[in-house]
């Protein structure tokens, strides 16, 4: 799946595709230049609380806590941004700044290549094993 750059949400054409990292991963269908904004990542509003819950044995989320109190669920969303996988050494970060959820490169992304944040601290709370693949991997989320 190919997504556009022309979108509101996309700056950079992407394709969604299979990854070895897990399930789906978004991919670099054209050079990104380092600090460039790549996409943004819409969804549910939801309380915190409520995507705790949510989160309650599932591997794959969606979720992004954006204040102590809201957060976003992404299940539903057509933005091509919600299949991000984590990396340990990641080449994109992924920016929350006034509700919005922003990624920018972290430094020059080759077509093809996929692209990944460092989610931090997550649900999974250090109990699912990480599988990046990088040399530098922490071995758990």
């Amino acid at each position: 799946m190919a997504f556009a750059s022309n979108s509101d949400h996309q700056h950079y054409e992407v394709a969604v595709r299979r990854s070895r990292i897990d399930g789906f991963g978004v991919f670099a269908a054209e050079g990104i230049p380092a600090a460039a904004k790549i996409g943004a990542l819409t969804g549910e509003t939801i309380t915190v609380a409520e995507a705790r819950r949510r989160a309650e044995g599932r591997q794959r989320l969606m979720l992004v806590e954006i204040s102590a109190s809201r957060a976003i669920d992404a299940t539903r969303s057509s933005d091509p941004m919600r299949f991000t996988n984590h990396g340990c050494c990641p080449n994109a970060r992924l920016q929350v700044e006034g509700g919005e959820i922003e990624f920018f490169a972290l430094r020059e992304i080759s077509v093809g290549e996929e692209l990944t944040v460092d989610y931090g601290s997550s649900h999974h709370e250090g109990r699912l094993a990480c599988r990046c693949g990088s040399a530098a991997c922490a071995g758990w989320l």
